[in-house]
């Protein structure tokens, strides 16, 4: 029998866990409460666990890998998050093609790189 899984979901770190659930809400996950100082976002049936706890080295060296079908279309929406003020901490580099496939990064305000995948 082949081993297999059902779900994977990450811990990802918050160094102001209220700001990361609004910028999170605002990229357009679904946001459940969790529970110990956590809260559940998800989006098209992919999911992670935000909570409140921060080491800078950790959330410096975290990385997320998002597959995405329009990398261009997150790079606009991800801009009009950040013009609105709102997320001033944000770092974005406009999509590049990097092996064949078109790539976003974006730094989410407790350092975590999420990075889109076209």
């Amino acid at each position: 029998m082949a081993l297999s899984i059902k779900a994977l979901k990450v811990y990802m770190p918050a160094k102001d866990f209220g700001l990361s659930k609004r910028f999170y809400t605002a990229l357009g996950f679904k946001m459940s409460e969790g529970w110990g100082g956590t809260a559940d976002f998800e989006l098209n049936g992919n999911w992670f666990r935000l909570q409140d706890y921060y080491v800078q080295d950790w959330a410096d060296n975290f990385m997320v890998v998002i597959g995405v079908d329009d990398a261009q279309a997150w790079y606009q929406h991800v801009q009009r998050i950040a013009e609105s003020g709102e997320f001033n901490n944000l770092r974005i580099q406009p999509p590049e093609m990097v092996d064949g496939s078109l790539v976003l990064h974006v730094t989410d305000p407790s350092g975590v790189l999420l990075v889109f995948v076209q």
